[in-house]
């Protein structure tokens, strides 16, 4: 089973609610590219998602009243 580091994830971030966003729209540009490529996922998207997060790969960017 995957268990990301959440304290190495919120470290970037303000709140969890950006942090579940974030990695919901980062899933969805994942699944939506390989439809566009027309590739077979093998992995969860989430999973891919969540992945790039940790390794500073995808950076989440909050809004200025947030920060």
């Amino acid at each position: 089973m995957f268990n990301p580091d959440l304290k190495k994830m919120l470290g970037n971030v303000n709140s969890r609610y950006s942090l579940v966003i974030g990695t919901a729209k980062r899933a969805r540009e994942i699944r939506d590219e390989a439809i566009e490529n027309k590739e077979q996922i093998d992995d969860k998207t989430v999973s891919k998602a969540i992945e790039e997060i940790c390794d500073g790969k995808y950076v989440i960017e909050e809004p200025d009243e947030l920060k």
